[in-house]
């Protein structure tokens, strides 16, 4: 048998006393596919790090680890281009002012094979590395994705990006942390084909993961962590299938399934599948998208992106926006947060217009409309402690004093499961899954009437995410207050949603009630979402 590419010997990360990852030792090989599933803060991107020679701030490391065949640490990382990252959040690694095909270029360069005899040769070999990475991280390979900014780009586009990057140096070994956040269910296949190819070519794979059908589909081993210590590991197929912890068992049987869950709700109401939901019936109107038009870039770049989106939504009600990757959902919800200004079209909340900016808002319409951002890092300043931001949301939308509105954070973050050791931490300190549940509690502390979530169980364990997912159909419940769920994740949709609006190329291609949408997919673009393969045509099925 062949030597591990990485061995991991009784790795212990400790910081301030907390232990982030408590003796953990692992094997990977050339071609595997080794997964870390648990819950948020268990311990999995601290251990991605360390494969890397990284730890967190202020952190103390112990154990061995050795990729390639050099022992590494915090300060002696692997040889160059021998391990690639991609991080749970790609924003956090692609420069906001730099377009995408300058850095591809960039990186590229960094990596090249040996000195070119010519300055033509070598832009010729570049150009060769960036076009074969963008093609195998399945990004768009025509001339308008490398002119793009970060922020012109959806999550999943991002993420891909992120991949092409860590693609062109050719790795032995690939740290993939939650690849397939924020990415619908036909870009998260074609990922797992990728990261699947990448491993027949005998690239290690390390997969750091909450989405269980991606490790199913993917892995060949799986080492399930709880509070940074393994409490059970195996092969995949016999761990997911007959786990054998209980932890494990509570991780399987919360993962939502689209025709379970439909199933589940249609017996709770009395109603029969597919049949027309009554939820939020005789409810007043609460939001309203007219003809919404928008567009990114300007000049002879500008490009439309949302052509004539109309959406409605009542007080209690939850509209779920699902589409691919790229299709306008994000660009939609900013619209009508006010974060991006629409070109033409109008956004209604309770009767009233509001302003197509959102500094041009009253600060009870900045209240009223709140928006939980997919990259919840990216959404906090760094330096200051979680619960000061949060609580600030108080003091600036209801003129709280900073006593009340620290009070108020507080038990908001406990509500979603944060405590007040997490809430004291600066954002670095808490994991995705627990930043993410904090942008959420900040949302909630401005007591909106119109909430957009925007990929916001991505990043969460199964555990986790259905204890938010309880949560957000209980506050409906208390405060009637409308619900605009973006999700990839068909099964969160099925839960939660009362209607379906599907997005193409940002033009709505099919909607309905979320039990017929979901079971009775019309539209080629929703059938492809919820992996229904495509209907034989008549003649075929006559013969």
């Amino acid at each position: 048998m062949t030597e591990p590419v990485v061995r991991v010997d009784d790795l212990v990360t400790e910081v301030g006393g907390r232990r982030l990852v408590d003796g953990l030792s692992l094997e990977l090989r050339a071609g595997q596919v080794l997964a870390l599933v648990g819950a948020s803060g268990s311990g999995k991107t601290t251990t991605g790090l360390a494969v890397l020679g990284e730890a967190p701030a202020g952190a103390t490391v112990s154990g061995r680890v050795v990729v390639d065949g050099v022992e590494v640490a915090p300060g002696r990382p692997p040889r160059p281009g021998a391990v690639a990252y991609v991080p749970q959040h790609p924003a956090a690694v692609l420069n906001p002012v730099r377009r995408v095909g300058g850095v591809l270029r960039e990186v590229a360069e960094r990596h090249l094979p040996g000195p070119s005899r010519s300055r033509r040769i070598r832009r010729t070999t570049v150009s060769a590395l960036v076009t074969d990475a963008v093609r195998r991280a399945r990004l768009p390979t025509g001339p308008e994705l490398p002119r793009r900014y970060p922020h012109q780009l959806s999550g999943g586009q991002q993420q891909r990006v992120v991949l092409a990057q860590a693609l062109v140096a050719n790795p032995v070994v690939l740290v993939a942390d939650e690849p397939t956040t924020g990415q619908d269910a036909v870009t998260r296949a074609e990922v797992v084909d990728e990261l699947r190819a990448l491993a027949a070519e005998g690239i290690a794979v390390l997969l750091l993961s909450h989405d269980l059908d991606v490790v199913r589909a993917l892995a060949h081993h799986v080492i399930v962590l709880r509070a940074g210590r393994p409490v059970e590991s195996g092969v995949a197929a016999r761990v997911l299938s007959r786990p054998a912890h209980e932890y494990t068992r509570a991780l399987v049987a919360a993962q939502p399934h689209v025709a379970t869950v439909i199933t589940d709700r249609a017996a709770d109401t009395g109603a029969s599948v597919g049949a027309e939901s009554d939820d939020g019936a005789g409810n007043a109107e609460r939001l309203r998208v007219d003809s919404l038009v928008a567009h990114h870039g300007s000049g002879r770049r500008r490009s439309a992106v949302l052509h004539e989106v109309d959406l409605t939504a009542a007080a209690g009600e939850c509209v779920a926006i699902v589409g691919r990757s790229g299709s306008g959902k994000t660009t939609l919800a900013r619209c009508v947060t006010g974060l991006h200004a629409a070109t033409s079209g109008t956004v209604t909340v309770d009767g009233a217009v509001l302003a197509p900016s959102l500094r041009r808002r009253s600060r009870d319409d900045l209240a009223a409309v709140q928006y939980v951002f997919q990259d919840a890092r990216g959404s906090f300043d760094h330096h200051r402690r979680v619960l000061d931001q949060i609580s600030r949301t108080a003091v600036r939308l209801h003129g709280a004093s900073p006593e009340e509105a620290a009070d108020a954070a507080m038990a908001t973050l406990r509500r979603v499961g944060l405590d007040e050791e997490h809430a004291r931490r600066v954002p670095h300190g808490l994991s995705g899954g627990e930043l993410q549940r904090a942008a959420l509690a900040r949302a909630l502390l401005a007591r909106p009437r119109v909430l957009l979530c925007d990929e916001i169980t991505s990043g969460l364990d199964t555990l986790t995410q259905h204890g938010i997912l309880d949560l957000l159909a209980a506050l409906r419940a208390e405060s009637a207050g409308t619900l605009v769920l973006i999700s990839h994740d068909m099964g969160v949709v099925a839960r939660l949603a009362d209607h379906v609006v599907v997005l193409d190329a940002g033009r709505v291609v099919e909607r309905g009630p979320a039990a017929r949408v979901l079971a009775e997919p019309a539209h080629p673009v929703t059938r492809a979402l919820l992996g229904v393969p495509e209907r034989e045509p008549d003649e075929l099925i006559a013969r």
